[in-house]
């Protein structure tokens, strides 16, 4: 009886270790994925300048450059939940339709030339236009609060 309980005690964490195992493989995949997004913001930013790159695509590119560029985020990271949903979840996915738009002979060249470049380039307009957001959102907040409006 001692024996068959050690074992199926034993069964049973070495189940609980291999999903522990698969599910962290299984985040790290998509973290790397993330960030092999995340280092083509550059080649994004290069691609935005580009002559050959369709207008629509340029625009967009621009926001999702300055949005991933910017050193304050729309949702701040200790929001829990929220707080990394644009890190992990929008950012990426913006990155990636972005990617899909720009000719592929434009964000070919435009790698080879982020490669070159050293540092990424911050965006200060980026951070005040997210700051003016936050600043309006809270100000509105205090006015409903107040019953000012």
């Amino acid at each position: 009886m001692y024996k068959k309980y050690c074992l199926l005690l034993i069964q049973y964490y070495y189940a609980n270790i291999l999903n522990m195992y698969y599910n962290y493989n299984m985040l790290e995949k998509i973290k790397t994925k993330a960030k092999e997004l995340k280092s083509n913001v550059l080649a994004l930013h290069l691609a935005s300048r580009h002559p050959d790159t369709p207008i629509f695509a340029k625009i967009l590119t621009a926001v999702i450059v300055a949005y991933a560029l910017s050193p304050i985020d729309l949702i701040p990271d200790f929001i829990p939940i929220l707080g990394l949903l644009d890190d992990i979840l929008l950012l990426p996915l913006g990155i990636y339709i972005a990617i899909r738009m720009i000719p592929d002979d434009v964000l070919q060249q435009c790698k080879e030339r982020a490669v070159q470049m050293e540092d990424k380039p911050k965006s200060y307009i980026a951070a005040v236009v997210i700051v003016i957001v936050w600043l309006g959102i809270i100000s509105l907040i205090l006015l409903k609060i107040f019953d000012i409006l």
